[in-house]
């Protein structure tokens, strides 16, 4: 199997998840990468700086899924309202709020209208600054793992701040938001509007925000060449473009550099529900012991754990308000779940390096009964790394929380393992790999008693559910605690792990391994 990936492509694919949440058409964020390369070269900036607003352009909202449980939980599909940010005037405070709550109030009664729209006057700003520092504290710690440029981390800070110093969290304004990211806040406000609407209209909103919403010089420039620039991006394959435009020296992933890598990227996804944070990380560790079980090669080995790492990307594509629902999806709800498989495809199909797991990887929920999906396969394609993650999937999956049910015993999993089996839907050499891996028919591991960050057992219990998304109140009443002694174990967690926010604590959790 190949055992190299250049960061670009990895990047690109993370970029392409990025477009899945909020709604845009694979390879937006690249168009916008692009047409930021070329506001860099004629503003005549540095080639150290054009090189900052590269990875800044491809990773802005890498800290997404951080809040996706959060802002889901005020606005429903947090995907359609972040797909609306990207075409209003984000420094217009006015046209802010009538999003907000056009989409706050969206089907509610009059009298609940009233109320949520008086809840959003007095809590909009102290709830947007929450918001939206956690966005950029779990960017900052997931580019921080893929050790790049400080320059692109401090970049990174600013993703919600504008010119006019109406952004989020700090209100910053001016030049003392960094040069990069000023210029992407103008690439890609300018490739949504001209996609959307027209290369007219974005070249309208330019001339009318600048020095509102963008760096005036910036905005002029775009206003000069705008309408060159979109058509010449309409002629350009965006994948191939940005690789093209990757700084040097080249970056290549290899051995245990890509595992890190996918990792980092496996907790991008876990971080979108409360529900979902640590799944990749147990399918890949899981579905790479039973892989070994089965007596598959080392090359095989590997090429499962990565595909497990990477299997839910597509989940980015599917709102909140669906993925964290308490009660049973409707069919239209559940049809869109079903997609997610298909979005890993697409995503991992554009790279050299990843699409070889695409096999394995977007195969994780077919059986081999044909009742799986995205494709309906049989045998799940005959490929025994993907009969093993297919099974995986449904373990891990059984063991973990939902929404809607609390997790299965480890035993009653492995029963219901047993039973797709039987009935043909898991295919049996496979299933018993992994239930042997997860230690059934022998004596399961027993729990380690040291924890990460100098955290106490009941720290760690915190820790958990807070990752989940519970609120503080719930977290007491699931440990039998008050909820002060629950806000004061979270502040000693936050102090011990030097974290502010709760998907910064999740994320940590997640590389520590002490999330269930």
């Amino acid at each position: 199997m190949t055992s190299q990936l250049r960061l670009s492509e990895f990047v690109a694919t993370l970029a392409l998840a990025q477009d899945n949440a909020f709604g845009q058409p694979l390879q937006s964020q690249l168009r916008s990468c692009l047409l930021a390369n070329w506001i860099c070269q004629a503003a005549g900036v540095d080639p150290e700086m054009r090189d900052a607003a590269f990875w800044v352009s491809l990773l802005r909202y890498v800290g997404c899924t951080g809040h996706a449980h959060e802002v889901a939980t005020v606005f429903g599909d947090e995907i359609a309202i972040r797909a609306q940010t990207l075409v209003h005037d984000a420094g217009n405070p006015a046209e802010v709020m009538g999003d907000v709550v056009k989409f706050a109030t969206a089907g509610r009664s009059p009298e609940d209208s009233e109320q949520i729209v008086q809840m959003l006057q007095k809590s909009a700003h102290e709830w947007a600054i929450h918001n939206f520092s956690s966005g950029c504290e779990v960017a900052d710690m997931l580019a921080q793992r893929l050790d790049l440029n400080p320059t692109v981390r401090e970049a990174l800070r600013f993703t919600f701040e504008r010119w006019n110093g109406n952004g989020f969290p700090t209100h910053a304004k001016g030049e003392a938001i960094p040069l990069a990211m000023r210029v992407v806040h103008l690439s890609q406000d300018m490739e949504a509007l001209g996609r959307i609407f027209s290369p007219a209209r974005a070249i309208e909103a330019a001339r009318q925000r600048r020095d509102q919403t963008y760096d005036p010089a910036l905005a002029d420039i775009f206003v000069e060449h705008g309408l060159a620039w979109f058509e010449k991006l309409d002629k350009l394959e965006p994948w191939d473009a940005v690789l093209a435009l990757e700084p040097e020296p080249r970056r290549v992933l290899d051995g245990e550099a890509l595992d890190a890598a996918l990792t980092v990227a496996a907790d991008f996804i876990d971080l979108k529900s409360p529900y979902m944070a640590g799944h990749s990380r147990r399918c890949a560790e899981l579905s790479a012991d039973a892989a070994r079980q089965l007596g598959l090669n080392e090359d095989a080995v590997t090429m499962v754990l990565r595909a497990a790492l990477v299997h839910d990307f597509g989940t980015t594509g599917v709102s909140n308000s669906i993925l964290d629902k308490p009660g049973p999806l409707t069919r239209s709800e559940f049809d869109r779940v079903e997609l997610h498989p298909m979005l890993t495809e697409q995503m991992l199909r554009r790279s050299a390096g990843l699409a070889e797991l695409n096999p394995v990887a977007s195969a994780h929920h077919e059986k081999c009964d044909g009742s799986g999906y995205h494709k309906r396969l049989r045998d799940s394609t005959g490929d025994p790394a993907a009969c093993v993650l297919a099974a995986v999937e449904i373990y891990v999956g059984m063991t973990m929380d939902r929404a809607d049910r609390e997790a299965f015993s480890l035993e009653d999993a492995a029963v219901e393992l047993r039973r797709l089996v039987a009935q043909g839907a898991l295919e049996p050499r496979a299933t018993n790999a992994v239930l042997v891996a997860a230690g059934h028919g022998e004596a399961i591991k027993a729990s380690r008693t040291q924890y990460p960050g100098g955290l106490s057992r009941r720290e760690i219990d915190v820790l958990r559910l807070a990752a989940r998304g519970l609120t503080t109140q719930q977290i007491a009443d699931k440990l039998f605690i008050s909820p002060k002694t629950t806000d004061h174990h979270i502040q000693h967690i936050y102090d011990k792990i030097n974290v502010s926010t709760r998907a910064a604590a999740a994320l940590w959790a997640m590389q520590q391994n002490v999330v269930n």
